[in-house]
């Protein structure tokens, strides 16, 4: 079960969450986004926005497929809930290859995709149980929503920080942020 979040309040925190992995993302070279390595499974920058991307994308289908009246396989055609380590390799295959410039493009469009429909829903639709068959009997389109925005934010900015940290060439950043805390006691 998810928090349940009326409009204006998953509005904020996705507004937040994005903020904060935009600034992550403003302090990593451009050169070093299709660098592997910023997760166990060897992603790069680039392949966590493609997989934040492709979650959306599945969300909006989802979304759709509910509108239409159909119950839409649950996480993807072939896949159950605890499958999604599998699914996620597949998304990361699936997008691998792909220009960081299209990634881009696209984790730009979709973010702006689901925030214009979060903006269309009233908050019946975001918070009720039930009211969305494909959304199960413990989760709202709002906790879905949050789980490919807000929350997968906090975790591609978790681990694009962390191993931003470790590389190299950031080694001059430490050491300014180091002389600095020197100067100042």
């Amino acid at each position: 079960m998810g928090r349940r979040l009326r409009q204006k309040e998953l509005l904020e925190e996705i507004q937040l969450e994005r903020t904060m992995l935009e600034e992550t993302l403003a302090s990593v070279p451009m050169r070093l986004m299709t660098k592997a390595g910023v997760t166990r499974g060897g992603w790069s920058v680039k392949d966590i926005l493609a997989h934040l991307v492709e979650w959306q994308q599945m969300n909006l289908d989802w979304y759709a497929a509910g509108l239409r009246g159909e119950k839409p396989a649950m996480p993807a055609p072939g896949f159950t809930l605890r499958q999604i380590p599998r699914l996620n390799e597949i998304i990361y295959r699936k997008h691998h290859r792909r220009s960081l410039r299209a990634v881009l493009h696209d984790y730009r469009s979709y973010h702006e995709l689901l925030v214009t429909l979060i903006r269309t829903l009233p908050n019946r639709d975001l918070i009720t149980l039930g009211r969305f068959s494909w959304t199960g009997p413990s989760w709202t389109l709002s906790d879905y929503l949050r789980a490919s925005t807000a929350a997968h934010y906090l975790w591609a900015r978790t681990r694009i920080r962390r191993w931003w940290r470790k590389q190299p060439e950031n080694n001059h950043l430490r050491v300014k942020r180091k002389v600095n805390r020197i100067s100042t006691s």
